[in-house]
């Protein structure tokens, strides 16, 4: 007689198909319990799938509740876990890229099914099609956002995605418009309708949605201080007010005078122009359409750039203005930390290494200053007689000790000086160097040249007294 197994050991037999059946009670990831089954071509390997099934619910390890396929989990993902904690805007993007590359590339796979061979070769697809890597990036990060929140519910042991396989992105490099840019760009807005708003991202560095939600209550004219707190961001097609990009993106910058008065004359047409309409407005935007409605962010870059064409000024993007001002600040010899702050950045390398840009002529500059530290050292010696670059040619005596001699010591002495005083000349044009540079520095050379002329004292007592040396013992 068959031994009865205990409950919840499980059981296995034979089906009438010849295959092997195997079923066991677990716990659920819901808190019920479930019957389940698992089907192999031998006793053993049903027997060891039971086993590992036995072991999960050992270690606390709930079974799901339902077999996921990815493109249900998907859809419960967007409603549950991303749209309460994402921006629209974020939302917006995840849902157009899980509609149309996610959910028919591998939403038929099973959720504990999926490997990483499997979302390898989808993104190697996706590559093929003539996709950016970027884009395969995007899509690697979606869906291992996706897999980790599986994770934490227990209805997989990993996330495939993190071995998954992509080339390196190069973005796109910037090039900021240089100083004769931009004013051609300020002169060319003076009489478009909204000067005011293209004068605001290359004055503040402000981002689109950041100058097209800016508010009237939002400008203090007697402080002179303008907040930015909300921005205008394109949501099913349609414009609408939202929250700043990131926490730092919440920030007070001074109302120049320049802006106030752009901003001033821009009020008094915004209002001759609200008496027109038949229904007042109930916003506070500063910039709106002719009809008073919030400007769609496509369309203020559009115009942007109808500007840049009809005068002839190289386009950039809108939001490139941020990487001009960034710069511009960094060469006025304004801190990183404060271009930060103004701009709005979370981390003080973004605003380094991805916004401020250095061109030829920086470059120029800056090995041009280290040119003229250096040149005095590399001249060629004018007592030399192959006149080569160089130092003074090294003198031994006759047990092989170096001397160095009034020539030497001369040149030591000139060459600190000429360095200092590269060095301390380019001091004085920076702005960003004090005096204690030119103490320190000063009290470096006069070190040296009383070193040489102490040394070169010693050079000529050490010859004489050998001269004397010798004359007394030829004497007796």
């Amino acid at each position: 007689m068959a031994r009865r197994g205990a409950n919840g050991e499980g059981t296995i037999y034979r089906r009438k198909d010849g295959r092997y059946e195997g079923a066991l009670y677990a716990f659920t990831t819901s808190g019920t319990k479930k019957r389940l089954r698992f089907y192999g071509a031998t006793r053993a390997e049903v027997h060891s799938r039971l086993i590992a099934a036995k072991a999960k619910q050992q270690q606390g390890i709930a079974h799901p509740a339902k077999e996921w396929t990815l493109s249900d989990y998907l859809t419960y993902w967007l409603r549950e876990v991303a749209k309460p904690n994402v921006r629209p805007t974020t939302l917006e993007r995840y849902s157009t890229a899980i509609r149309l590359y996610l959910q028919p590339g591998l939403g038929r796979y099973r959720l504990t099914r999926l490997s990483v061979s499997t979302v390898q070769a989808f993104l190697n697809g996706h590559l093929e099609q003539g996709h950016s890597t970027h884009s395969a990036k995007m899509l690697r990060a979606i869906l291992s956002s996706v897999l980790t929140s599986a994770q934490r519910e227990e209805l997989i042991t990993r996330n495939v995605t993190s071995l998954v396989k992509l080339p390196t992105y190069v973005a796109d490099e910037v090039i900021p418009w240089t100083t004769d840019e931009l004013h051609t760009f300020l002169q060319a807005i003076q009489s478009h309708q909204l000067s005011a708003a293209f004068l605001l991202p290359v004055l503040y560095g402000l981002r689109r949605g950041e100058v097209l939600g800016l508010r009237w209550s939002d400008i203090d004219f007697e402080r002179e201080v303008i907040r930015i707190r909300q921005q205008i961001v394109r949501v099913a097609g349609a414009p609408q007010p939202g929250p700043v990009k990131t926490k730092s993106g919440r920030r007070d910058l001074p109302l120049l005078s320049l802006a106030r008065d752009v901003l001033l004359k821009h009020r008094e047409k915004q209002r001759e122009l609200f008496q027109m309409c038949p229904t007042p407005p109930t916003h506070d935007l500063v910039f709106t359409t002719a009809k008073a409605l919030p400007i769609d962010p496509r369309n203020f870059f559009r115009s942007f750039v109808r500007v840049c064409k009809a005068h002839r000024i190289r386009a950039i993007r809108l939001h490139d203005t941020r990487h001009t001002t960034a710069t511009m600040l960094d060469v006025l010899g304004v801190s990183a930390r404060t271009v930060q702050a103004i701009l709005g950045h979370s981390h003080i390398s973004t605003t380094q290494q991805i916004y401020q840009h250095s061109n030829m002529d920086l470059k120029r500059d800056g090995v041009g200053r280290l040119e003229g530290v250096l040149r005095g050292a590399f001249a060629p010696h004018e007592d030399s007689q192959d006149k080569s670059p160089g130092y003074p040619p090294i003198v031994r005596d006759g047990n092989g000790c170096r001397q160095i001699s009034r020539q030497t010591a001369k040149f030591v002495v000139d060459t600190t000086s000429m360095i200092s005083g590269t060095w301390l000349g380019w001091r004085d044009s920076n702005p960003r160097m004090h005096g204690s540079i030119e103490a320190s520095l000063q009290a470096r050379v006069t070190s040296v040249r009383e070193a040489a002329q102490t040394r070169t004292r010693q050079q000529i007592l050490g010859v004489v007294a050998v001269k004397l040396a010798v004359r007394y013992s030829l004497q007796n």
